[in-house]
């Protein structure tokens, strides 16, 4: 095979632009019929099967992962298998979507007959409006596209663009109309640094730490032997009734190296040199709220807090060490 390097860029431009207006194109097949869809499936007792063969086959597939991990029940069933046993996943209550560019094919016009005999809500996804698969579906989802992306107008690409945009315009149709969540899809996707920053609380992190803690009237020296052992940056200044009254940092003491004189320090108290009335979190917040906090003021620890009563501290490391930055 000889290979052509002239013209790459175009090529790869080319392509983009031929899918960006095929799913342009798509826009204006979204209809009273598409509705129709979202509401069938809305109220419908089982699940969403999505079935395929070749390449549509894997576009079902990412189509059934994104309605699950939103809120709709859905599994895949090749087309092929279906017809060597996986049928008997089908439940009479079950929406069928069936994913095929012509329609036409073998293994379709086979299963199709044998989806209807179960008495399933089937749904065509196809290019061919007018092929066996649209005219015996219950609805139709148009993803008709002039042709292929290739020189050759045969390499499924336009095709399989348009079906996983409709599938994606279906799953988003379908959280919207039942009103979903970012905690609804924290409990889908509990693992890894999305799921934290869906479900992740201050509360799940604070309780690791020692609270540092001295009076208003601690000296100087006592505040960093505090810091020190506690090893957070900063200590929570209390005042007699054990309520926050300020925070002392490590900038602070620079701070302090900046504005006294070194024969000065020994008369210094924690009231003289802590920043009052910090900023609190309270221990319900999102650890992601935390980190905003602390990117937008520029500092590297929070005071967790409730109604002034100090509970203890979030520092930016752990935000860190769980993977929200």
């Amino acid at each position: 095979m000889k290979l052509v390097k002239k013209n790459i860029q175009s090529t790869a431009r080319a392509v983009l632009l031929a899918e960006s207006e095929a799913i342009r194109q798509a826009i204006d097949c979204i209809d009273d019929q598409f509705e129709q869809i979202v509401e069938t499936i809305l109220q419908s007792s089982g699940r969403v099967v999505v079935t395929g063969i070749g390449k549509s086959a894997l576009i079902g597939q990412k189509i059934v992962a994104t309605l699950n991990s939103t809120g709709t029940p859905s599994l895949f069933m090749h087309a092929a298998d279906a017809i060597h046993g996986d049928l008997g996943m089908i439940q009479s209550n079950d929406v069928v979507i069936c994913i095929s560019k012509s329609g036409n094919t073998p293994e379709i016009k086979v299963l199709v007959p044998l989806l209807k005999r179960t008495g399933v809500v089937l749904v065509a996804l196809a290019s061919q409006t007018n092929s066996y698969l649209c005219l015996q579906a219950d609805f139709v989802l148009n993803a008709h596209t002039e042709r292929e992306a290739d020189p050759l107008n045969l390499v499924p690409t336009t095709s399989t663009t348009v079906a996983l945009a409709l599938g994606d315009a279906l799953a988003v149709s379908l959280l919207t109309a039942r009103g979903f969540t970012s905690q609804d899809f924290a409990r889908f996707h509990p693992g890894g640094s999305l799921g934290k920053k869906l479900y992740l609380k201050v509360s799940d992190i604070y309780p690791h730490h020692e609270i540092p803690t001295v009076s208003l009237r601690a000296t100087v020296h006592e505040v960093i032997l505090e810091m020190t052992s506690k090893r957070l940056g900063a200590t929570a200044v209390a005042d007699e009734n054990g309520q926050l009254a300020g925070i002392v940092t490590d900038g602070d003491l620079r701070r302090m190296l900046n504005r006294f004189n070194l024969p000065e320090l020994g008369d210094l108290h924690a009231c003289d040199i802590m920043t009052p009335s910090p900023l609190c979190i309270h221990p319900d917040e999102y650890a992601t709220h935390a980190l905003k906090i602390m990117q937008e003021r520029s500092i590297t620890q929070l005071i967790v807090a409730i109604d002034n009563q100090i509970k203890g501290f979030i520092h930016l490391h752990d935000l860190l060490k769980e993977g929200l930055v």
